[in-house]
């Protein structure tokens, strides 16, 4: 008896007991529902939030989407299936560009059915979008492509608004497009009706033509209308899947405002030349109306330039504060005893472009030339030049401690203007970037750099 009492102490000391083990086993018990709990309801990799399904099937489980709530799964298809389809439209639209190019230009002028003028007439500048939607298409086609690679099938990794504001500069070309489009749709019925062989052409084409869907020319050249007008719905629909914290919901909410804002400006174009036809109207707001007013200042000093809108950068606009000082007492007196008026600046980089296919200005090489534009406030609903463009590869900029405010621009042997903003640090930000144009095309920097090579030259042509 002695012994077996000793064994029940001896085993009862060594161990755990039962009520400790029992504590144990619930804790144990309590943690692993907690962890079930949290895997159950952790937050959503998008949203934050901590609606996740339960899944009960363990393969299911290790097979879904990275951590997501139902809203932002759907959310995900709806993206995915919007970007695909900006994508697959785009494809189509240029398509039907080719159709336009290959099935009726090239035919018509093989067969001499119409003059080059006439043919332009008709056409206008449908090369130029055939050449920028192939550049887009690829550049999009490739994003896909990419994000395929990388194992990202939601395609969340393609940023179409970063893309669209790249290839911003197509929007100038479909206005030229839309604005002659009334014209063009004129003169061809004028030829239909005087050329019989132009309208046995186009009906043949019509009906025994597969490639053409039994469609004509005329719609055919509706083509870049439809699909300009198009653009802002299609990336409506992008920003409606794309969440906030996306990277590209900023860009494209840009690019979607700049479009709407060219649309608004080609109905404007189109009223003030007497047309009856617009393009699909939108919401205004002030920051598209500013948008359109910057657009029409942009058409008007590149037509005083003269120069390609593809090889031009405009790194600077807005409105700015200009004197004339009659001579150089000004900056003792200060600039308060200078007379300033509002004006309109914008300051235009004309690039040399590396190769004929470039779109990107990193693809460009070196500056040829730098002007700045001043423009009066609009008058009579038309901007009007002050002057000139002051080119500043003949100007001299220089700023005066006494009046950090303002900054000088000297036109070598002509005229002296003064600048300010409203705002000083903008001021400054405007005479450096002046300033470095007009350092790194200036005549003086030429004979600057020239003078050692003269004077390591000189001992050995003395005689």
């Amino acid at each position: 008896a002695t012994r077996t009492k000793s064994a029940d102490v001896e085993r009862a000391d060594s161990g755990i007991g039962q009520m400790p083990a029992r504590k144990w086993r619930n804790r144990g018990s309590e943690t692993l529902s907690s962890l079930q709990a949290w895997e159950a309801h952790r937050p959503c990799t998008d949203c934050g939030e901590r609606d996740l399904p339960v899944e009960t099937d363990m393969q299911n489980c290790n097979q879904r989407r990275a951590d997501l709530c139902e809203k932002c799964r759907k959310r995900r298809t709806e993206r995915k299936e919007s970007v695909l389809e900006f994508v697959n439209t785009e494809a189509s639209y240029g398509e039907d560009l080719r159709i336009i190019k290959e099935e009726f230009y090239l035919p018509m002028q093989a067969a001499g059915l119409l003059s080059q003028e006439q043919l332009l007439g008709i056409f206008s500048n449908i090369q130029e979008l055939i050449d920028l939607n192939e550049s887009f298409l690829e550049i999009l086609q490739e994003e896909i492509d990419q994000a395929f690679d990388q194992g990202d099938d939601d395609l969340m990794t393609v940023c179409i608004g970063e893309v669209f504001l790249e290839f911003v500069n197509m929007l100038p070309a479909f206005q030229t497009y839309c604005l002659q489009q009334s014209s063009s749709v004129n003169m061809l019925n004028a030829l239909e009706k005087e050329k019989e062989l132009l309208r046995i052409f186009l009906n043949v084409s019509q009906n025994d033509n597969t490639a053409l869907r039994r469609m004509n020319l005329r719609s055919f050249l509706m083509a870049p209308l439809q699909r300009v007008t198009k653009y802002p719905l299609l990336l409506s629909r992008i920003i409606k899947a794309t969440t906030e914290y996306h990277p590209d919901h900023g860009s494209l909410r840009e690019a979607k405002s700049r479009i709407e804002s060219h649309l608004e400006h080609i109905n404007m174009k189109t009223k003030q030349e007497g047309n009856t036809w617009t393009l699909r109207s939108f919401r205004q707001d002030s920051k598209k109306k500013r948008e359109v007013i910057n657009i029409e200042m942009r058409e008007t000093a590149l037509k005083t330039v003269g120069w390609l809108r593809e090889e031009t950068r405009f790194v600077m606009e807005g409105s700015l504060q200009l004197a004339q000082p009659p001579d150089g007492q000004w900056v003792k007196k200060g600039s308060k005893t200078l007379k300033f008026q509002n004006m309109q600046v914008l300051l235009l980089v004309n690039m040399k472009r590396v190769s004929e296919s470039s779109l990107e200005s990193a693809e460009l090489g070196p500056v040829k030339d730098a002007v700045l534009v001043l423009i009066r406030d609009k008058n009579n609903g038309k901007f009007h030049l002050l002057r000139e463009p002051l080119r500043l590869s003949n100007c001299i900029v220089s700023t005066d401690p006494d009046c950090d405010d303002t900054f000088e621009l000297i036109e070598i042997r002509r005229e002296a203007f003064v600048f300010r903003d409203s705002d000083r640090a903008r001021t400054h930000h405007w005479f450096r970037q002046i300033r470095r144009y007009s350092r790194e095309l200036g005549s003086w920097k030429k004979r600057r750099n020239a003078l050692p090579n003269i004077m390591i030259s000189t001992p050995h042509t003395r005689p």
